[in-house]
Protein backbone atom coordinates (compact mmCIF):
# COMPACT_ATOMS: atom_id res chain seq x y z
CA UNK A 1 0.00 0.00 0.00
CA UNK A 2 1.58 3.57 -0.76
CA UNK A 3 1.54 6.39 1.41
CA UNK A 4 -0.93 9.04 1.51
CA UNK A 5 0.19 11.30 -1.97
CA UNK A 6 0.27 14.50 0.11
CA UNK A 7 2.38 16.60 2.77
CA UNK A 8 1.71 19.90 3.97
CA UNK A 9 4.27 22.78 3.92
CA UNK A 10 3.87 22.74 8.10
CA UNK A 11 4.88 18.54 8.13
CA UNK A 12 8.24 19.36 5.66
CA UNK A 13 9.23 22.39 7.41
CA UNK A 14 9.42 20.08 10.62
CA UNK A 15 10.58 17.13 8.83
CA UNK A 16 13.00 18.46 6.17
CA UNK A 17 16.51 17.72 8.28
CA UNK A 18 15.64 13.85 8.56
CA UNK A 19 18.36 11.40 7.06
CA UNK A 20 15.58 9.75 5.20
CA UNK A 21 14.23 12.76 3.54
CA UNK A 22 15.10 13.64 0.35
CA UNK A 23 13.71 16.64 -1.57
CA UNK A 24 13.29 16.99 -4.84
CA UNK A 25 12.37 20.25 -6.61
CA UNK A 26 10.91 19.47 -10.09
CA UNK A 27 9.56 22.92 -11.51
CA UNK A 28 8.38 23.62 -14.63
CA UNK A 29 6.21 24.77 -17.13
CA UNK A 30 4.34 23.80 -20.39
CA UNK A 31 2.92 26.28 -22.78
CA UNK A 32 -0.44 25.89 -24.53
CA UNK A 33 -0.52 23.65 -27.81
CA UNK A 34 -1.68 26.05 -30.40
CA UNK A 35 2.19 28.07 -29.51
CA UNK A 36 5.48 26.97 -31.48
CA UNK A 37 7.49 24.65 -30.15
CA UNK A 38 9.16 23.91 -28.03
CA UNK A 39 6.40 22.91 -25.46
CA UNK A 40 8.20 21.64 -22.47
CA UNK A 41 10.93 24.04 -19.86
CA UNK A 42 12.27 23.29 -16.66
CA UNK A 43 12.99 25.52 -13.99
CA UNK A 44 16.58 24.54 -13.64
CA UNK A 45 17.54 28.44 -13.47
CA UNK A 46 15.27 29.11 -10.81
CA UNK A 47 16.35 26.44 -8.75
CA UNK A 48 19.73 27.57 -8.75
CA UNK A 49 18.54 30.79 -7.61
CA UNK A 50 16.43 29.29 -4.77
CA UNK A 51 15.18 26.15 -3.30
CA UNK A 52 13.37 24.70 -0.52
CA UNK A 53 16.79 23.62 1.99
CA UNK A 54 18.13 20.19 1.04
CA UNK A 55 16.30 19.98 -2.22
CA UNK A 56 18.06 18.40 -4.87
CA UNK A 57 16.67 19.18 -8.68
CA UNK A 58 15.52 17.43 -11.25
CA UNK A 59 14.38 18.44 -14.90
CA UNK A 60 11.11 16.89 -15.69
CA UNK A 61 11.96 17.66 -19.36
CA UNK A 62 15.42 15.74 -20.03
CA UNK A 63 16.17 13.40 -16.70
CA UNK A 64 13.29 11.04 -15.94
CA UNK A 65 12.27 10.68 -20.05
CA UNK A 66 13.23 9.07 -22.92
CA UNK A 67 14.89 11.39 -25.61
CA UNK A 68 13.85 14.85 -23.42
CA UNK A 69 12.91 17.39 -25.50
CA UNK A 70 9.46 16.87 -26.14
CA UNK A 71 9.27 13.07 -25.50
CA UNK A 72 7.77 12.92 -22.17
CA UNK A 73 7.47 9.20 -22.36
CA UNK A 74 9.35 7.76 -19.13
CA UNK A 75 12.91 6.97 -19.34
CA UNK A 76 13.75 3.03 -19.23
CA UNK A 77 14.39 1.62 -15.63
CA UNK A 78 18.08 1.50 -16.12
CA UNK A 79 18.38 5.02 -17.00
CA UNK A 80 15.68 6.28 -14.19
CA UNK A 81 17.33 3.84 -11.52
CA UNK A 82 20.65 5.62 -12.56
CA UNK A 83 19.04 8.80 -12.22
CA UNK A 84 17.45 8.48 -8.76
CA UNK A 85 20.86 7.14 -7.33
CA UNK A 86 22.89 9.94 -7.96
CA UNK A 87 20.39 12.16 -5.92
CA UNK A 88 21.26 10.10 -3.29
CA UNK A 89 17.59 7.81 -3.47
CA UNK A 90 17.79 4.57 -2.07
CA UNK A 91 14.93 2.01 -1.06
CA UNK A 92 14.24 3.41 2.29
CA UNK A 93 14.45 7.25 1.04
CA UNK A 94 11.32 8.98 1.66
CA UNK A 95 11.07 11.43 -1.38
CA UNK A 96 9.11 14.66 -1.17
CA UNK A 97 8.53 15.87 -4.29
CA UNK A 98 7.21 19.57 -5.10
CA UNK A 99 6.79 21.97 -8.07
CA UNK A 100 5.61 25.45 -9.42
CA UNK A 101 2.73 23.98 -11.52
CA UNK A 102 -0.17 22.84 -8.77
CA UNK A 103 2.08 19.43 -8.19
CA UNK A 104 1.79 18.45 -12.31
CA UNK A 105 5.32 17.73 -12.15
CA UNK A 106 5.72 16.51 -8.82
CA UNK A 107 2.99 13.99 -9.40
CA UNK A 108 4.89 12.74 -12.03
CA UNK A 109 7.84 11.40 -10.36
CA UNK A 110 5.30 10.31 -7.81
CA UNK A 111 3.78 7.85 -10.16
CA UNK A 112 7.39 7.10 -11.52
CA UNK A 113 8.96 6.38 -8.23
CA UNK A 114 5.47 4.39 -7.39
CA UNK A 115 6.15 2.68 -11.19
CA UNK A 116 9.30 1.44 -10.81
CA UNK A 117 8.73 -0.09 -7.23
CA UNK A 118 9.09 3.01 -5.11
CA UNK A 119 6.59 3.66 -2.39
CA UNK A 120 8.40 6.19 -0.07
CA UNK A 121 7.00 9.24 -2.22
CA UNK A 122 4.99 12.35 -1.17
CA UNK A 123 3.91 15.29 -2.90
CA UNK A 124 4.22 18.96 -0.85
CA UNK A 125 0.75 20.06 -1.51
CA UNK A 126 0.74 23.53 -2.40
CA UNK A 127 4.30 23.19 -3.80
CA UNK A 128 6.95 26.30 -4.51
CA UNK A 129 4.19 29.19 -3.88
CA UNK A 130 2.72 27.83 -1.12
CA UNK A 131 6.19 27.52 0.81
CA UNK A 132 7.44 30.75 -0.34
CA UNK A 133 3.77 32.63 0.68
CA UNK A 134 4.29 31.78 4.10
CA UNK A 135 7.85 32.35 4.73
CA UNK A 136 9.01 29.26 4.59
CA UNK A 137 12.90 28.62 4.56
CA UNK A 138 14.87 28.81 0.77
CA UNK A 139 18.67 28.94 -0.36
CA UNK A 140 20.72 28.81 -3.13
CA UNK A 141 23.31 26.05 -1.07
CA UNK A 142 23.50 23.06 -3.33
CA UNK A 143 23.37 19.87 -1.23
CA UNK A 144 26.16 17.65 -1.47
CA UNK A 145 24.92 14.17 -2.05
CA UNK A 146 26.50 10.74 -1.73
CA UNK A 147 25.16 8.39 -4.38
CA UNK A 148 23.43 5.39 -3.71
CA UNK A 149 22.07 2.18 -5.14
CA UNK A 150 17.91 2.33 -6.81
CA UNK A 151 16.52 -0.56 -8.09
CA UNK A 152 14.39 -0.05 -10.58
CA UNK A 153 11.42 -2.69 -10.14
CA UNK A 154 9.04 -2.11 -12.94
CA UNK A 155 4.96 -2.85 -11.93
CA UNK A 156 2.61 -3.38 -14.78
CA UNK A 157 -0.52 -2.37 -13.11
CA UNK A 158 0.37 0.73 -13.03
CA UNK A 159 1.52 1.33 -17.08
CA UNK A 160 -0.56 1.60 -19.92
CA UNK A 161 0.35 1.14 -23.68
CA UNK A 162 -1.73 1.74 -26.36
CA UNK A 163 -2.16 -1.76 -27.40
CA UNK A 164 -3.98 -1.98 -23.45
CA UNK A 165 -6.33 1.09 -23.68
CA UNK A 166 -7.24 -0.20 -27.14
CA UNK A 167 -7.67 -3.65 -26.38
CA UNK A 168 -9.32 -2.28 -23.16
CA UNK A 169 -13.06 -3.98 -21.71
CA UNK A 170 -15.09 -0.60 -22.60
CA UNK A 171 -18.09 -1.85 -21.15
CA UNK A 172 -16.42 -1.98 -17.51
CA UNK A 173 -13.13 0.63 -18.04
CA UNK A 174 -12.79 4.08 -17.56
CA UNK A 175 -11.04 6.23 -19.42
CA UNK A 176 -9.95 9.74 -18.27
CA UNK A 177 -8.40 12.44 -20.20
CA UNK A 178 -6.92 15.08 -18.18
CA UNK A 179 -6.20 17.38 -21.28
CA UNK A 180 -7.82 20.91 -21.43
CA UNK A 181 -11.73 20.61 -23.51
CA UNK A 182 -10.15 22.30 -26.53
CA UNK A 183 -7.68 19.21 -26.47
CA UNK A 184 -10.26 17.13 -25.97
CA UNK A 185 -13.13 18.31 -28.26
CA UNK A 186 -10.28 18.40 -31.21
CA UNK A 187 -10.06 22.24 -31.38
CA UNK A 188 -5.74 22.03 -30.43
CA UNK A 189 -3.77 19.14 -30.71
CA UNK A 190 -0.09 18.58 -29.59
CA UNK A 191 -0.49 15.22 -32.21
CA UNK A 192 -0.54 15.40 -35.86
CA UNK A 193 -4.94 13.91 -35.57
CA UNK A 194 -6.89 16.08 -33.03
CA UNK A 195 -9.77 14.70 -31.29
CA UNK A 196 -9.66 12.42 -28.30
CA UNK A 197 -9.80 8.36 -27.64
CA UNK A 198 -12.93 6.63 -28.17
CA UNK A 199 -14.67 5.88 -25.05
CA UNK A 200 -12.78 8.96 -22.92
CA UNK A 201 -14.41 11.17 -20.66
CA UNK A 202 -13.23 14.69 -20.06
CA UNK A 203 -12.06 15.29 -16.74
CA UNK A 204 -9.75 18.52 -17.11
CA UNK A 205 -6.37 18.92 -14.81
CA UNK A 206 -7.78 22.24 -13.71
CA UNK A 207 -10.23 21.20 -12.70
CA UNK A 208 -8.62 19.01 -9.92
CA UNK A 209 -6.69 21.81 -8.46
CA UNK A 210 -8.06 24.39 -6.01
CA UNK A 211 -7.95 28.32 -6.53
CA UNK A 212 -5.07 28.22 -4.04
CA UNK A 213 -3.18 25.80 -6.59
CA UNK A 214 -4.00 22.74 -3.82
CA UNK A 215 -5.08 19.74 -4.43
CA UNK A 216 -8.98 19.76 -3.50
CA UNK A 217 -10.22 17.73 -0.22
CA UNK A 218 -11.39 13.79 -0.81
CA UNK A 219 -14.81 14.38 -0.75
CA UNK A 220 -14.63 17.52 -3.56
CA UNK A 221 -12.86 15.28 -5.49
CA UNK A 222 -15.18 11.78 -5.28
CA UNK A 223 -17.83 14.02 -6.01
CA UNK A 224 -15.84 14.95 -9.73
CA UNK A 225 -14.94 11.78 -10.43
CA UNK A 226 -18.55 10.45 -9.71
CA UNK A 227 -19.92 13.00 -12.38
CA UNK A 228 -16.89 11.84 -14.42
CA UNK A 229 -18.62 7.89 -13.96
CA UNK A 230 -16.28 6.60 -11.40
CA UNK A 231 -17.59 5.69 -8.15
CA UNK A 232 -15.51 2.71 -7.48
CA UNK A 233 -18.40 0.58 -7.17
CA UNK A 234 -18.07 -1.21 -10.77
CA UNK A 235 -14.59 -2.57 -10.17
CA UNK A 236 -13.11 -1.37 -13.46
CA UNK A 237 -10.00 -0.32 -14.13
CA UNK A 238 -9.46 3.57 -14.62
CA UNK A 239 -7.09 4.86 -16.85
CA UNK A 240 -5.43 8.11 -16.84
CA UNK A 241 -3.90 9.97 -19.95
CA UNK A 242 -3.53 13.80 -21.36
CA UNK A 243 -0.68 14.47 -24.07
CA UNK A 244 2.62 12.59 -22.84
CA UNK A 245 1.11 11.29 -19.48
CA UNK A 246 2.74 14.10 -17.30
CA UNK A 247 -0.92 15.43 -16.63
CA UNK A 248 -2.13 12.52 -16.05
CA UNK A 249 0.08 11.55 -13.46
CA UNK A 250 -1.51 14.45 -11.36
CA UNK A 251 -5.06 12.25 -12.24
CA UNK A 252 -3.97 9.42 -10.67
CA UNK A 253 -2.69 11.22 -7.47
CA UNK A 254 -5.93 13.04 -7.53
CA UNK A 255 -7.91 9.68 -7.69
CA UNK A 256 -5.72 8.57 -4.71
CA UNK A 257 -6.23 11.26 -2.30
CA UNK A 258 -9.75 10.77 -3.04
CA UNK A 259 -9.44 7.50 -1.42
CA UNK A 260 -9.34 4.92 -4.32
CA UNK A 261 -7.14 2.18 -4.96
CA UNK A 262 -5.15 1.24 -8.29
CA UNK A 263 -5.51 3.07 -11.51
CA UNK A 264 -2.99 3.58 -14.39
CA UNK A 265 -1.41 5.87 -16.54
CA UNK A 266 -1.00 5.62 -20.25
CA UNK A 267 2.16 6.90 -20.60
CA UNK A 268 2.45 7.57 -24.01
CA UNK A 269 -1.12 9.19 -23.85
CA UNK A 270 -2.32 11.31 -26.69
CA UNK A 271 0.86 12.00 -28.46
CA UNK A 272 0.78 8.87 -29.30
CA UNK A 273 -2.52 7.75 -29.97
CA UNK A 274 -2.81 11.19 -31.97
CA UNK A 275 0.37 10.05 -33.97
CA UNK A 276 -0.81 6.84 -34.81
CA UNK A 277 -2.97 6.81 -38.19
CA UNK A 278 -4.10 3.07 -37.44
CA UNK A 279 -5.56 4.22 -33.84
CA UNK A 280 -9.44 5.10 -33.84
CA UNK A 281 -10.46 9.05 -33.01
CA UNK A 282 -13.48 10.51 -31.87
Amino acid sequence: MSLYPLVTTDWLDANRSRADVRIVDIRGHVIPASMPKPHYFSHRADYEAAHIPGAVFVDWVRDITVNGAENSRLASPEAFAAQMGALGIGEDTLVVAYDDASGMFAARLWWALQYYGHDRVVVLDGGWQKWTAEGRPVTAEVPQVTPVTFTARPRPPLFRDADQVQARDAASAHLIDVRSPAEFEGRESRAVRAGHIPGAVNLPRADLITPEGTTPDADSLRAMFAAAGVTGEDGGEVVFYCNGGVSASYGLLAYRVAGFEGGAVYDGSWKDWGNDPARPIA
